[in-house]
């Protein structure tokens, strides 16, 4: 209990970690039209520009602090899958799944450009994330998401049939 100080130059985020072990929603649900969504691969500078336009709000750092290298091995690692969601030609979304745990994924990233909230992506994107993690024969589903990130994101989650399992204060350099 208490209060801590958090050094100069560095930020403190609540993370709370949910999971869920059955999919809750149908295996896909229709996206509005003109939405398209593909896991085709991505090269290095496609990919961080969407996730800048997708985190750039949030303060998503993780995959900035990758070298060239090490964004190409983990864009083409098998157990790394990557949707993106197209409006027309433009990418708005992301959703990002890491099968390196035996049994289990973790959705790392899943989100939409800022102007693109609204527009009932979220539901479908997560039909899709279930349908695709539970496919592979997983027992658990895990998602974390912060006091950094838009503050909806927390009751969506609860609301597709994530639960909360635990909390902690994560701290980082200011990006």
């Amino acid at each position: 209990e208490g209060i801590y100080d958090v050094p100069n130059g560095h930020v403190a985020a609540v993370v709370t970690h949910l999971e869920m072990t059955a999919p809750t929603m149908p295996a896909r649900l229709p996206f509005p039209d003109g939405i398209t969504v593909s896991n085709a691969p991505l090269d290095n500078g496609t990919y961080r520009d969407l996730f800048r336009a997708v985190g750039g709000p949030w303060l998503w750092t993780s995959r900035l602090l990758f070298n060239d290298r090490r964004l190409a091995a983990l864009l083409s690692d098998p157990k790394t899958v990557l949707w993106v969601v197209r409006d027309a030609d433009r990418d708005i979304g992301l959703i990002e799944m890491d099968f390196s745990k035996a049994g289990e994924c973790e959705l790392v990233l899943f989100g939409i450009m800022a102007d693109a909230t609204g527009k009932g992506l979220g539901k479908p994107m997560m039909a899709l994330a279930q349908s695709e993690a539970f496919a592979r024969g997983i027992s658990r589903f895990e998602v974390h998401t912060c006091s950094l990130d838009d503050p909806r994101a927390l009751g969506f989650y609860r609301r597709m049939g994530f639960t909360p399992i635990k909390r902690a204060i994560e701290i980082f350099p200011d990006p």
